[in-house]
């Protein structure tokens, strides 16, 4: 058509020209063969210009080249993230493969988008060549702000030597479902600076993976190990358990964040455990039990046991006196030692004390080496007294016969001595 168009408008030209020629001669000239002329002159010229013209056009789009171009092809599409939040930024890559083994394709211009996804960089507008058997690249900066569901944008490149283009549709997801965290293990109460573990869940639901998950643990008062905790790559569909160590010096909130990316695009979720302080059902619980006082000169003695009566072990049990009382020899404190839920000991102090009543002290180490220290008032009212010589052979009897035997040895002598005088 564009031919047609071209040799028409020529064609007027041309008879406009000749019309004027025979116009602007005088009255009964005979110049007509000049006119007929340069009509001849300005028709063949135009024919040969649109001849070269349609000659360029032909050497491009020949039977051989539209063939080439049919072996030029989407060898790999890549989007990233393969999946979209709403109102997120990623990258279109696009590989585009010459599949001929002795011919370049020569290209001028490449794009990507629909109205759902936005090309936010530009498009490839400078005619290159792709060579034979080679992968020439492809990228593109895009944007949406589309709700959840399935897009389909193409990519097209434009052929210098084939009338048509090449499309590739490639489909872009768009899910607004964040990564979870939760708390999934805990203590029953926490105390005042007693480390305890908490155990943290993070599940990914999403379609897609994310990279870069960072744990991170705080909060006013709070001592967390590890307090910041790189995990990685969270892939689709899984999930991860970490724990960390919690020492709370009040009661406070516990914050618990993970940061993450979806691509280049980052990302936060988060839970908050309040820590409220209370008695812990599965600590150990030493007990003071059967206790007997006595006392010798000014010095009492206190024996008795030490039973366990939680559920975990108590460490380095130790059972001394406290203030008012004075600790004294020989048994100024008395170390249990380790006792095991249900297990028990004995133990046995001594100490002076000018009060009728004496804290007892116990103190013992948790598993993490917290010492905890209770105490006990003793009533020191019924001490007995207790007498060094009391269950003693009397040595009386023991004289007595002495003194007898002396007596008898003593007058059997004395007669026998006078017998013989």
């Amino acid at each position: 058509m564009f031919g047609i168009k071209r040799i028409t408008g020529n064609a007027r030209i041309i008879e406009r020209s000749i019309e004027t020629c025979f116009t602007s001669l005088p009255s009964g000239a005979s110049e007509e063969k000049t006119c007929i002329g340069r009509g001849f002159l300005l028709f063949f010229g135009t024919i040969l210009a649109i001849g070269l013209l349609a000659g360029t056009v032909s050497a491009y789009n020949t039977p051989e080249s539209i063939a080439a171009a049919g072996k030029l092809y989407i060898s790999s599409a890549n989007i990233d993230p393969t999946v979209f939040f709403t109102g997120e930024k990623g990258t279109a890559t696009f590989y585009v493969t010459n599949g001929n083994a002795n011919q370049s394709i020569s290209i001028n211009h490449a794009t990507f988008g629909n109205k759902d996804i936005r090309l936010t960089s530009g498009t490839y507008d400078t005619s290159a060549n792709i060579g034979p058997l080679q992968t020439r690249t492809f990228v593109f900066s895009i944007a949406t702000d589309a709700a959840e569901g399935t897009y389909y944008p193409s990519f097209s490149l434009s052929l210098r030597d084939a009338s048509d283009n090449l499309y590739y549709v490639t489909p872009v997801k768009v899910e607004n479902t964040p990564i979870t965290v939760s708390i999934t293990d805990q203590p029953d109460t926490f105390s005042k600076d007693q480390k305890e573990p908490v155990t943290v869940q993070i599940a990914n639901p999403r379609e897609n993976d994310v990279k870069n998950v960072v744990l991170e643990v705080s909060g006013d008062g709070i001592t967390a190990t590890p307090a910041k905790l790189y995990i990685g790559d969270l892939p689709s569909g899984s999930s991860v358990n970490k724990t960390v160590s919690v020492t709370p010096g009040k009661e406070t909130d516990l914050k618990v964040t993970v940061n993450y990316d979806n691509g280049d695009n980052a990302h936060t979720a988060s839970v908050t455990l309040p820590i409220t302080f209370g008695t812990d059902k599965k600590q150990a619980d030493p007990m003071i039990s059967n206790i007997k006082v006595t006392m010798e000169g000014s010095v009492y003695h206190v024996t008795g046991d030490v039973t366990n009566a939680g559920l975990e072990t108590a460490n380095a049990v130790t059972v001394t006196s406290a203030s008012p009382a004075v600790p004294a020899d020989p048994y100024k404190n008395y170390v249990v030692g380790v006792l095991k839920p249900d297990d028990f000991g004995s133990f046995e102090i001594s100490f002076t004390s000018e009060s009728n009543t004496v804290p007892l002290q116990m103190s013992y180490k948790d598993a993490d080496g917290n010492v905890i220290t209770s105490q006990k008032t003793l009533s020191l009212a019924t001490a007995t007294s207790t007498d060094k010589n009391a269950g003693q052979p009397s040595l009386l009897p023991v004289i007595g016969v002495i003194l007898v035997i002396a007596l008898v040895s003593g007058g059997y002598l004395y007669m026998k001595r006078k017998k013989n005088q």
